[in-house]
């Protein structure tokens, strides 16, 4: 069995903002000779996430929307009392951010059938960023026969 580990780099947009990075994968596993195991996808940042779902530009907005429901920018917030700890200067009033990400998670598992992924018709891998602009890297480990 191999295993194949890689670094994919994202520069995210302002707010909450949804990445399709399906493509990347496929070019990632494109440049593997892997025909049948998995790939891992873990995003190694704790205000980003990732979730497989249909990549369409009116539901990415819903999702937006939802997110900010659940928790709202404006609330007040402990992890926000940035003068109560030791932070860097340019540390950002994000608790909202944090709480969306624990709503989702930080890591799918995907087949490999036949050097394809195994997603159905309409699901893609989305990348969440919840506290952008940032630079983001995401770890993918493709492993198998």
């Amino acid at each position: 069995m191999s295993i194949i580990n890689k670094i994919i780099e994202v520069e995210t947009a302002t707010g909450i903002n949804i990445y399709n990075i399906t493509p990347q994968i496929k070019e990632f596993l494109a440049e593997t000779n892997i025909k049948n195991g998995q790939v891992l996808i873990f995003s190694r940042h704790t205000t980003t996430a990732l979730a497989i779902n249909e990549d369409e530009e009116r539901l990415l907005e819903d999702i937006k929307v939802f997110l900010n429901k659940l928790a709202p920018e404006t609330d007040r917030y402990l992890h926000n009392d940035l003068h109560l700890r030791v932070v860097p200067e340019d540390e950002p009033m994000n608790a909202h951010s944090h709480l969306m990400a624990i709503m989702l998670t930080t890591s799918e598992v995907i087949p490999i059938v036949d050097s394809h992924l195994a997603l159905g018709t309409w699901q893609s891998v989305l990348f969440f960023e919840l506290d952008g602009p940032r630079k983001r890297s995401i770890f993918l480990q493709i492993s198998g026969e």
